[in-house]
Order: C-alpha cells, then structure tokens, then sequence
C-alpha cells in the first residue's frame, strides 16, 4: 500500500458516500493487445455491486467478454491547496475510489429491468413511472462489477 494511502485511507462508509454520491465513473478493461480502455460511465450501486448501462456491442462490452477483470474509479475534486512557497508542494483535496473486480453482462431480464429503472431515479427521476420499450431492452446491456479490492483515499 502506497505511504499516502496508509495515512489517508477512506473508511467503508465514506468510499459508500462517495460511490452512491458521484455522477460518473471510470471503467477499465483490457483492448485485444492488451492495452487498457477507459470510458466513462453512469452507474448505479446496487447490493455492493456497480451497474453499468450500455449498448449491448461495443469495445468495452468486447473487452470484457475476453477479460473479466476490470477496474472502476470514481473521483470527486476539491478546492486546490495552494503552498505560497513552493509551488511543487500545491496540493488539491479530493476524494476517490478505486474497485478492483470481476465483470459480466446481466441476462436476467428482471434485474435488467430494475437496473435501469434505478439508472433512470438516479439520473433523470422525473423519468422513473416510464415503462420501457421492448426495442430498447434488446438494445440495452448491463455490466455488474463484483468487487474484489475496494480501496478509497481523500486528501484535504
């Protein structure tokens, strides 16, 4: 573990807050050579697991067909801490959170459903009592993130 994360570590609580407070996220996958991919995404948490939604076919879906393990990262940026004697010692406060973990794409239609209906109160609730179209479903994929490392850090 890095020096600064043994003394600025997030407690359960706070990387929860954090996760269930931003807007958007980061998901990594590995391309077919292997080189990392990051996208930012909405998402949703849900029974400690992170949902994505998405076209079904794309790179990132391809991605991690191929190769399950994944990365996901949240941020939330602060105030700048200047230091009027050193530039080099500038800091900034933040908090962020970083999950190590397993990925795959819902089938199930009913947690398909619910997924996007918690998507929908999240991002546009004024949107929630709509049902959606059947067309839209087929068209629609879900990555769940199983964690399997959760770490937070801030700074301030």
């Amino acid at each position: 573990m890095q020096g600064r994360m043994k003394q600025h570590q997030l407690s359960k609580k706070e990387i929860d807050d954090v996760l269930r407070n931003a807007q958007t996220g980061c998901i990594a996958t590995h391309n077919e050579n292997g080189y990392p991919y990051i996208v930012p995404v909405h998402f949703i948490v849900h029974e400690e697991k992170i949902y994505i939604h998405g076209l079904i076919k794309g790179q990132k879906i391809s991605n991690l067909i191929r190769n399950n393990k994944v990365c996901f990262e949240v941020d939330k940026m602060g105030a700048i801490i200047p230091d009027n004697e050193n530039p080099c010692d500038t800091n900034t406060e933040f908090r962020s959170v970083i999950i190590l973990g397993t990925a795959k794409m819902i089938e199930d239609r009913g947690l398909k459903e619910k997924i996007l209906h918690a998507i929908v109160a999240k991002y546009t609730p004024q949107l929630s009592h709509l049902s959606f179209p059947e067309k839209m479903m087929k068209a629609t994929g879900i990555i769940e993130i199983e964690p399997v490392e959760t770490t937070g850090k801030y700074y301030k």
